[in-house]
This record gives C-alpha cells, structure tokens and sequence, in this order.
C-alpha cells in the first residue's frame, strides 16, 4: 500500500488546457449507422484525420469514448515542433539519411499544417511562432547535441547550434534551436476542428466507446459498448494504442506516462520551448493563460504502472522550477499526467493493420503527437484516397509483420502476463480494507482473494479486481491520479473499474469488500 508523499490539496488535478477551453458537446452513438469512413478515437490524430476525409468528400463518422480531446490530447505540452530531442543523429544511423530526411519533412509538414489549419478555419488556439531548444547542463551530454544540430541541419530542418545563454535558463552547456515552430493551446486547437467537423457534416459522437472491430466482405463493423453498429468502408483506429487485440501493437510499442505543471513565476519566463536530454526530463513552455509569468513544465516520465506514489513525480516538477526561479512558495494552478507509446525503432506506426486493407491505425508517436500526429492524418487520408504518400513507407504499420508474427506476438504476451500477474499478486500486503485511510489505495488480501481498493476523500470505499481486463496482468495503484495501472500494455481504469486508457475496451470486474 503506497504512502503518498506531501503534495499542496488546493492543485486542480485537471489539465490547464482543458480547464480553459469551451469543447461542443455531442450526443452517444445508438442504432446502426452506415458511413465511407469511421474514425475511432476524438483527439488529435482522430479529428485530423476526420476533417482530412470529409474535404474529399468521404461521409464520416466519429467515435470517442468520453469527451473530444479529454485523453492525451488535451494533455500535451502544447508544442509543435519537429525539435524532438536528441532524434535525428539517432534515425540517421539506425534508418540512414533518406529515412530520417522523411521523418524530418514529415514533422515540419505536421507543425506547418497545424499553423496553416489554424488560420484557415479561424481557430484561436494562443498559436505563437517561438524557437523549441534541446539542451543539457552536462558537459558529458555536449557532443551529443553538437551531432543533433548536424543531422538536422543536413536533413533540411531549421536547425543551429546555438549560444547556450538563449535558452534562458541556469548552466545549460549546449543547445541546439529549432527556428519558427509553434505552440498553440492543444484543447482549444482541437475544439476548432470539432467545430469545423460539424461544419462539414460528420457525425460525432462522444461517450461512445468502441469495443470490437471486425471486418466482413470488405467492409468494417465497428460496436460501441452501449451497442451502436458503424459499418463503413475504412475504419480508422486514432486511439492512442489500437484497441484489444489489432495488429499486435500492444506487443511492439512501451506506454509511458509524463506529469505537468501550470505555474506563475515572479519573473517573465524564457521566451522559447525548451526540452533538456538529461536524465530528469524538464519540458517548459510559456503558458499565455496564466500571464506574463506563466510557464508549463512536463516531465518525470516513467513506464505505465511502475511508480505507484506518483505524487512525487509532480513534486519533482514544483522543486525544480522552485531551485531554478528560487522561489519558496510557488504557486501551482494545475496538474496533470498524459500517456503515450514508443516503438521499438523510435518511428510511429501508421498505415493499414497487417490483417486488413480496411482497418488503419495509428500509434507510437513518443510524446511527439502534435506534430507526428497531424503528419500522420495526412498519411491514413491518402491511403483511404488510394494515393500515394511520400511517408506511407516510412510509417509503415506492417513493418511489425504479417498475420503470423501477430499470432505469436499475442500468445507469447498473453504468457508474459500471466507469469506478471502471478509474481507481481504474490506481492501483495496483508491487511482489510479497514486499514485504508481516506485517499489511500492499493492491494489488499480479503477472505482469501486479492482486491483492488481505494478509500476516497468522502470516505467511499471503491473495490475491484486488480487483473487487467486486456490480458490478465497485474495492476498497480497510481497514487496522483487515483487510478489502476497496467504496466504490460498500458491500460488504465478508475477506482470502480472503468476504462481510462486501453488497449483494454471492458471494465474490471468488482472486488470483494
């Protein structure tokens, strides 16, 4: 049972973006719809990719399981920028120059779309035209930045070495700055394309959770779990991670969580995106809302499930902006955490499943969403067209393997888990649910069997079983953001068992009390 550390009561625990931003509302799915194109998922990825389609005409239909944006969308940083860190010397000598000249092009494309997206359908989204550095304070760390400036400067992109008193902050040793990017306030950026959606007459619909895909004479049915039926020609999975068992992606992608911060200093903040390599991760940007001080950090990232008092992940946010602006009694207005994938050669996924021609997904984009994300749209709209795209290659899908490689994928991650499950339970604290206190939860042995508890601030007791409904594994209590955690494939559920994140699409069963 996880004992949380300190950490101020009166934070919102909600994003900034979110908070401030007025998204339409739309009504659930019922009956059955029939459509050219059925994009599950309402975030970035999935809006884009819907206005993307409905400009060539295709009649579209789109699925969200909560509210438009509410997931990892409306939980960025807010940069967009083809600046990703130390990325390009990396793809140069792992993929050679033609591929990493791709994935370069890709994501300025992605960052100018947005800005051109912005202006054309009159979004006002705080977009503002700003340098995005990479920087460290180690001099161990110079050489690497001294190659990242290189490759990306050779792959076209904006890229210099730069001074390093322009980042603005104390003892940086080496930076390299990304020219005329943008950042923009992701929540209202995606109410724009909601609203442009309307405009253009697809069908949305919120609290509307697909649970299966399947795909019958060339066509795809897509089920939600209050038992609405699309049946379209195209289905497009834009769900973060594809949903149970597509593709096996589950298997060839890591989830990672990251935590932020709104805060207001004493002092105007650097002016540019900044992103340092060190080993703590410390992402700032201006935040516009909060005034001429405000300033967002994002950091503290860690594979999904593994840190259970993730309360201290935030405070390591608020003690590093408190040591670097010396201040003592800093001023927080929100909080919030946001998950995302990795693949295993650092390019998303995007393109057709390995088993259909008619199911697309789209994943993987390693906290670079914005920007790959919009990048990737571009690609799925091309392929629902029949049209070539320059980029179709290299985000490839199928690069994971065909149906066989999927099959053994499964089985051996379905092995996995359960040796997972039975190591990680086997853990499990002694002890009733009468020695929960009021926010605590975790593990514990009731009459014989291992449950899932959490005591909320009202004193309401929540109880479910602690197995993963996507594959069997263990979960673990994250502390911060009062949820269940599957460190396998990533799912996410709340205190009474309900489906945050997936993979997994069904509920937890409850637990004994």
């Amino acid at each position: 049972m996880a004992n949380p550390s300190k950490f101020p009561d009166d934070v919102r625990p909600q994003s900034v973006w979110l908070a401030t931003a007025e998204m339409p509302r739309f009504e659930a799915a019922t009956g059955d719809l029939r459509a050219d194109v059925v994009v599950v998922g309402g975030g970035l990825i999935g809006l884009t990719t819907a206005l993307l389609a409905a400009d060539e005409g295709a009649d579209v239909v789109v699925l969200e399981a909560g509210r438009i944006g509410s997931r990892t969308s409306g939980n960025t940083t807010g940069k967009v920028t083809a600046q990703h860190s130390l990325t390009y010397d990396e793809l140069v000598r792992r993929h050679g120059q033609d591929k990493a000249r791709l994935y370069a092009d890709a994501n300025q494309a992605g960052v100018e779309q947005v800005a051109d997206l912005a202006e054309t359908l009159g979004i006002e989204c705080e977009l503002i035209r700003t340098p995005a550095f990479a920087y460290t304070i180690d001099p161990g760390q110079v050489e690497k930045i001294e190659a990242e400036a290189k490759a990306a400067a050779e792959l076209g992109l904006p890229a210099v070495l730069a001074n390093p008193d322009e980042v603005g902050l104390p003892e940086v040793a080496a930076a390299v700055r990304f020219d005329n990017q943008v950042q923009i306030h992701p929540a209202q950026y995606l109410a724009g394309l909601a609203r442009a959606l309307i405009d253009e007459g697809v069908r949305v619909f919120e609290n509307s959770r697909a649970v299966d895909v399947s795909e019958s004479d060339g066509r795809v049915r897509v089920t939600t779990e209050g038992g609405a039926v699309v049946d379209a020609g195209h289905a497009v999975l834009a769900t973060l991670l594809p949903i149970g068992m597509t593709g096996g992606y589950f298997a060839r992608t890591r989830p990672n969580r990251s935590y932020g911060i709104a805060v207001r200093l004493p002092e105007p903040p650097p002016e540019g995106m900044a992103i340092s390599v060190d080993q703590q991760t410390r992402s700032t940007r201006t935040w516009p809302g909060g005034g001429p001080n405000g300033l967002i950090v994002v950091g503290g990232g860690h594979e999904t499930g593994t840190v259970e008092d993730t309360h201290g992940n935030y405070q390591g946010l608020i003690d590093w902006v408190g040591s670097t602006w010396n201040v003592a009694d800093l001023t927080v207005e929100y909080r919030w955490s946001a998950q995302d994938y990795s693949t295993v050669d650092s390019i998303p996924y995007v393109g057709r499943t390995p088993e259909s021609d008619t199911i697309l997904i789209a994943t993987g984009m390693r906290k670079w969403g914005l920007s790959n994300g919009t990048a990737a749209a571009a690609v799925l709209r091309d392929l629902i067209s029949g049209r070539d795209n320059p980029w179709s290659e290299l985000y490839d899908a199928r690069r994971i393997g065909g149906p066989r490689a999927v099959a053994s994928m499964v089985k051996d991650n379905l092995k996995v888990g359960k040796e997972f499950a039975a190591g990680h339970l086997g853990r499990t604290l002694k002890g009733g649910v009468d020695h929960l206190e009021v926010g605590q939860g975790g593990l514990l042995e009731v009459d014989g069997s291992t449950v899932g508890a959490y005591r909320d601030h009202e004193g309401g007791l929540h109880t479910v079983s602690p197995i993963c409904s996507h594959m069997g594994c263990a979960l673990s209590w994250n502390t911060a953001d009062t949820s269940w955690d599957c460190a396998c494939h990533g799912s996410r559920f709340d205190p009474d068992g309900k489906v945050l994140d997936g993979p997994a699409t069904k509920p937890l069963k409850p637990g004994k009390s």
